[in-house]
């Protein structure tokens, strides 16, 4: 079992190789958003299989905080593409000049 374990850490840690080499590069910026959130979620997956092969329960914590930072700052990277700022979105019918 821990054989499989094994492969399956090895595994991941290749993909995670991979998901690196798209980051760096590219082409697009939004290849390499994707890249970052494949890398991420891979980590949470390999902190999962360290906590399940060391037997602490307490790191699965890590990887849930972990993941939900991940989450955070992937919309946040996505709505700085997109809009270019990360100030809250104007009201269309607001016609009041800015202040």
């Amino acid at each position: 079992m821990k054989t499989a374990l094994l492969i399956a850490i090895a595994a991941i840690l290749g993909t995670m190789l991979l998901a690196l080499m798209r980051a760096l590069r590219g082409p697009s910026v939004y290849d390499r958003i994707v890249a970052v959130n494949v890398f991420s979620t891979k980590t949470v997956l390999l902190i999962a299989l360290i906590t399940y092969l060391t037997g602490h329960a307490d790191l699965i914590d890590v990887a849930l905080v972990y993941a939900l930072v991940n989450f955070v700052a992937i919309v946040t990277v996505l709505k700085l593409v997109r809009e270019r700022n990360l100030a809250p979105a104007k009201d269309p019918g607001d016609h009041r000049p800015d202040v």
